[in-house]
């Protein structure tokens, strides 16, 4: 049963959702197919004893006393998983109290209860406005508010336009809100996957904002200023404009919203300090501390390890080190297993070399298992760095031999092979080096300036100055 979908999803749920299933599916009002039960049971049974389970036992325990048939388990399966993702969609409803409201409109509408249902769409703006919830889904929830209210009200008030134009206008923020936001992911993914993509009536949307009221909805603006950062305008007071909203009202998105936003600004960030601007290591570092402080940077309760990485990397560079020691070891816990410990030695190691502290960050480096080739690289490219300003070349020497046969051993591809391939050449080049033949630093001062691919430059050129 290894490989059907049906145990596949039960493995992915925590101990709460296996409890919550459990009384899901032994509710008659969701279920009445007691063999449903019996294979539920079964199933349980081997979660919390972490076995695999067995078709054949699985069918003996479902249909007691039947001789065995596979297809007949086989469609009690497919039962059973239809019915845990009507858990999972309830569960998802049950987290949104806004939309839970509208559908309660909704209900009481339907059944011609129209006094109840008119209490409740005041209660659910309320919901909105008390909790000052941002986003499109809100903005989708009042608009969806505002339909409700009209289709009661007409019968009684015909001739009343204010409605249309609430409707009008609840329509506009809904939609435009949800059309910016998809083109900022989109710009954002083409960033790193460059391809075609049409922005459709993106365009023509940031025209009719510009004269526009919609423009004073925080959660419109935010995503104007957003996709006006990340466009062909990439002008600074865009960005200046959309860091103030997030960091003003990032509480009041949801979730998934929050961490996009954060990262689109973030991403921003790190691709102006590439290109040179290294005053945005400050902006950089701000949102990474408030986006911790949230918890948005989390998915399912842990932190991707390359955000770990790009986290003490900003600290080390904006010289917060006590922060950065701090930020390693709170939040190892919150790194996925196989790539706790490796993750926390590395980005020990690195801060022990921003702190000169040789001594520390030798050890962590030379002894650590990096499996992770990306990793492993940049382990070895601060263990270069080390023995450079050690003036222990003989093991440099060494060491960058061992770096390249690593590269081309393990076909690093792409960008990373050309700038662990660069960061070689020009160490070498480094250690051959006439330090009074100051043309011969001119030249590749030069050379440096000019190289497009290479992470270490800045360290490289400040080697120059020694």
């Amino acid at each position: 049963m290894e490989n059907s979908k049906l145990w596949n999803l039960i493995i992915s749920f925590s101990v709460t959702h296996i409890r919550e299933a459990g009384r899901f599916i032994k509710s008659p009002y969701f279920n009445r197919k007691d063999y449903l039960i019996n294979l539920w049971q079964y199933l349980e049974k081997a979660y919390q004893s972490n076995k695999e389970p067995v078709y054949e036992k699985a069918f003996r325990q479902t249909f007691i006393g039947e001789v065995y048939h596979l297809r007949k388990l086989i469609l009690a399966m497919s039962d059973l998983y239809k019915l845990l993702l009507h858990f999972l969609a309830i569960k998802e409803i049950e987290n949104e109290e806004e939309y839970i409201s509208y559908l309660q409109v909704k209900a009481l509408r339907k059944l011609g209860q129209e006094k109840f249902a008119k209490q409740n769409i005041n209660a659910a703006k309320q919901v909105l406005e008390r909790h000052q919830k941002l986003g499109s889904k809100p903005l989708q929830v009042n608009y969806e508010l505002e339909m409700e209210q009209y289709i009661m009200e007409y019968s009684s008030k015909p001739a009343d336009v204010s409605m249309l134009q609430q409707i009008a206008d609840a329509a506009d923020a809904a939609l435009i809100c949800a059309k910016l936001r998809q083109s900022c992911l989109a710009i954002a993914h083409q960033t790193v996957y460059p391809g075609d993509h049409h922005l459709g009536i993106t365009e023509i949307l940031l025209a009719y904002l510009k004269e526009s009221e919609l423009l004073k909805l925080a959660d419109v603006a935010i995503y104007y200023h957003c996709f006006l950062m990340l466009g062909v305008h990439k002008e600074e007071v865009h960005f200046r404009k959309f860091k103030d909203l997030l960091l003003q009202h990032h509480a009041s998105f949801d979730t998934n919203e929050t961490r996009d936003l954060f990262l689109m600004g973030i991403n921003y960030g790190i691709r102006k300090v590439n290109n040179g601007e290294e005053r945005y290591f400050e902006d950089i570092m701000r949102l990474y501390e408030v986006s911790l402080e949230g918890d948005h940077l989390l998915e399912n309760g842990l932190l991707s390890r390359f955000t770990y990485y790009n986290i003490v990397a900003v600290a080390l560079r904006t010289e917060r080190f006590d922060w950065g020691e701090n930020f390693i070891y709170q939040y190892r816990s919150k790194l996925a297993k196989p790539y706790r410990e490796s993750s926390f030695s590395f980005c020990k190691a690195r801060l022990a070399y921003a702190k000169k502290e040789f001594d520390e960050a030798l050890p962590l480096l030379q002894k650590a298992n990096y499996k992770d080739p990306l990793l492993n690289l940049s382990a070895k490219t601060l263990l270069l760095k080390i023995y450079y300003e050690l003036d222990e070349f003989d093991l440099l020497q060494a060491h960058l031999d061992a770096m390249q046969n690593y590269i081309l051993r393990k076909k690093v591809i792409g960008y990373h092979k050309t700038n662990y391939l660069n960061t070689i050449r020009y160490t070498k080049r480094l250690l051959s080096l006439n330090y009074y033949d100051k043309v011969s630093i001119k030249k590749l001062r030069k050379k440096l300036d000019e190289e497009e691919i290479l992470t270490e430059k800045r360290w490289m050129l400040s080697q120059l100055e020694r």
